[in-house]
């Protein structure tokens, strides 16, 4: 120990070090280059092959009560390594991971600030790079206050950007399509209503960022392993094309409460110069840490229904009576019922029976517990206990009955933002669920926070989500979180985050409609970070037929809402729909029911953000592959090959396409089903109709 310590302390005196350092990825198209610049401030440059992927950025991080970390900087050690490991995923697009980087550590010095020292850890895949900033312990470095994280991305051109307003409290914004000169002029109109915002700047945007240059480079910016730290978002200089970070504030001001020793989310650049390895690419999982869990034996992907649909299309209510009510004095079995509350146990077994007949594994039910009359907008403090039924909903009974149909009851915990009381509650609430055979769980942080002027994505609130996700692990609970933090990557360190949000879902296609080029682009975007519960299978687009004074409409076909069981990968599904709505469609419902939720391998075929995807993957443990190909708005042809498949073999693909008259406006519910035989030499044209897909089974 005294000779390893004496040789640290000997290089942390030897300033003349060379001060630039360089590494390659494994395949050698990328490059880093790191070198301190002339007022000793940390800089960084990337090429892949050769071309800009991001100019010379400064690094830092600028602090409130200790002297910052941006300039006067000395290189005193530097190491290298190599790393080449594969490692299996409890679920996911691939059986087997390989994690292989090249990786760069520097040990920084601030010799006027008694010789504090930070350390910056590149690490150099194929598909990109992830650094990050750590705080080792030191005499000169206990507590400190994040002002603002300073680090940059300076862009190579005024690039194709695909990207959300910069907001502390939500992603549910459609994506706009520009070029980053042209943000600030968008800006305004990209901002649309929410039940909890708060954009902070004309040119601020969100990660995950999808860019691509004009000479043919796909960038994707985000961040991995987001623990104990504030969400980044990105502040544009429109006229350098910088990209700082801009951390989420709390709510007096502060970005970050940190004691060493400590480190930052790591920051990620995915790149290529092919669209289908971003989509690919397992960079942001392979940054995180491995499970934390020894026993991972009760996490599974799940297919579920739900009586969820119905509420968000307005045909039934979460509450129980139009009464006023005092949520904890209000008796509900002397208010009036309203006539139209979903979630009561007869109309829950309607549902339980459509998941047994169907092989699901779930039901979610929503509304089910007291409280709905006036959750939203009231900033309550006291809001749901997570544990008292409505008098119409038999929790004991609909055990019994799920059970004896072999089918698991999926818990919803609506916290209308009150973390506080969530966490109040959140034990009992956990045991309620394991007393009552629930395994997992749907939460929802809609609304502003409470504690009052936290955001939804502050350093304060990740705490909350991760604290949840570990809590329901002690109950065997796995977690699909909506309106938290979008992911990123954590769900490799704690697998039962089966699922998220954080994105505008198909709930949206009720509220005005999502673009027909949105699930074109979310793979590129906020499914880089994780999966999403993004809930398809909606076969009625027209909303009217189920509200008559709901006008939205689904933008897409009936066979692309199939193949996004496949482009929008989640190890979590749901057929959002009504049973009675699939009983008249059972030949196109055939797909849902087969398609697989865990995957041994995956494929991109071809893709193009913006414009079109088209995907395969193989079921796990099985010979099986499942295809899905989506378009935009306009009429494609797709090229399907099928060169993964065993040689010489011969295999039954059944096709499910857009109609010849199908349209996502006009006849949406226009589709055809064919079988034909392949094997892996086979090539189909696929004709995909506007706002369209299809999607094959291949057994």
């Amino acid at each position: 120990m005294r000779k390893t310590l004496l040789l640290f302390l000997l290089v942390l005196g030897s300033g003349w070090m060379v001060q630039a350092q360089e590494i390659s990825s494994p395949d050698k198209n990328l490059s880093l280059k790191f070198e301190l610049n002339a007022s000793g401030t940390p800089t960084y440059q990337l090429k892949y092959k050769k071309k800009d992927v991001i100019k010379t950025s400064k690094l830092g991080i600028e602090t409130k009560d200790v002297p910052s970390f941006l300039t006067g900087f000395t290189v005193v050690k530097t190491e290298k390594v190599t790393a080449d490991e594969s490692w299996n995923p409890v679920w996911g697009e691939q059986k087997t991971i390989r994690n292989h980087y090249n990786e760069l550590l520097v040990t920084l010095s601030q010799k006027a600030e008694k010789d504090r020292y930070i350390r910056l850890r590149f690490r150099l895949f194929d598909d990109g790079l992830g650094f990050r900033y750590e705080f080792p312990e030191q005499d000169n470095l206990n507590y400190f206050i994040i002002k603002e994280e300073r680090t940059e991305f300076a862009m190579a051109g005024d690039h194709k950007a695909f990207w959300l307003p910069g907001d502390y409290d939500t992603q549910e914004y459609s994506t706009v399509t520009s070029k980053l000169s042209e943000i600030r002029g968008l800006m305004k109109s990209a901002v649309t209503p929410n039940s909890s915002q708060t954009p902070f700047s004309d040119t601020g945007v969100q990660t995950p960022l999808m860019l691509k240059s004009n000479d043919g480079l796909y960038i994707n910016l985000h961040e991995a392993a987001l623990v104990d730290y504030s969400t980044m978002s990105l502040e544009l200089n429109d006229k350098t094309m910088v990209f700082e970070s801009h951390l989420t504030p709390d709510a007096i001001g502060d970005k970050g409460y940190l004691q060493a020793p400590t480190q930052t989310p790591w920051r990620t650049v995915i790149v290529s110069d092919k669209a289908g390895d971003i989509l690919s690419s397992k960079l942001v999982l392979n940054l995180n840490e491995p499970t934390k869990y020894k026993d991972v034996s009760w996490i599974k992907p799940v297919k579920y229904v739900g009586v969820w649909w119905e509420m968000i299309t307005g045909k039934s209510s979460w509450a129980y009576t139009d009464e006023k009510i005092q949520f904890g004095v209000t008796d509900y079995k002397k208010t009036k019922p309203n006539g139209k509350h979903g979630a009561n146990t007869a109309h829950v077994k309607e549902y339980i029976d459509f998941a047994s007949k169907h092989g699901f594994d779930a039901v979610l039910v929503e509304g089910w517990n007291e409280g709905w009359e006036d959750w939203f907008g009231k900033t309550k403090d006291y809001v749901f206990d997570f544990v008292t039924p409505y008098p119409d909903f038999d929790v004991k009974e609909l055990q019994r009955y799920a059970a004896e149909k072999g089918v698991k009851m999926m818990m919803h915990h609506e916290t209308s933002g009150s973390v506080r009381n969530y966490e109040r509650h959140l034990d009992t609430a956990y045991k309620f669920m394991v007393e009552h055979g629930y395994n997992s769980v749907k939460s929802g942080y809609v609304g502003n926070m409470i504690p009052r002027g936290e955001y939804h994505y502050g350093q304060w609130l990740n705490n909350h989500y991760l604290y949840a996700i570990k809590k329901a692990a002690d109950y065997k609970i796995m977690v699909n979180a909506h309106e938290a933090v979008r992911p990123t990557g954590l769900n490799r360190t704690y697998p039962n985050l089966i699922g998220n949000e954080s994105a505008r879902g198909t709930e949206y296609e009720s509220f005005g409609g999502n673009n027909p080029d949105h699930t074109t682009i979310l793979p590129f975007t906020r499914l880089v970070g994780g999966p999403m519960d993004y809930t398809p299978g909606i076969f009625q687009t027209k909303i009217s037929a189920y509200n008559p004074d709901n006008n939205s409409y689904v933008r897409t076909t009936l066979t692309k809402q199939l193949a996004l069981y496949v482009t929008m990968y989640s190890p979590l599904q749901m057929a959002a729909d009504f049973p009675e709505t699939y009983n008249k469609f059972m030949d196109a419902f055939q797909f849902i029911k087969d398609v697989a939720v865990d995957w041994d391998e995956s494929y991109v075929l071809e893709a193009e953000p913006g414009d079109y995807i088209t995907i395969a993957r193989k079921a796990k443990g099985k010979d099986e592959w499942y295809i899905g190909g989506i378009t935009d708005e306009n009429a494609r042809t797709s090229t399907v090959t099928f060169k993964y498949l065993p040689k010489g073999k011969s295999f039954t693909a059944t096709i499910y396409a857009d109609g010849k008259d199908a349209s996502f406006d006009k006849n949406p519910q226009s589709y055809t089903i064919r079988k034909i035989k392949v094997n892996a030499k086979t090539v189909i044209k696929q004709q995909m109709a506007p706002g369209g897909g299809f999607a094959i089974s291949v057994k």
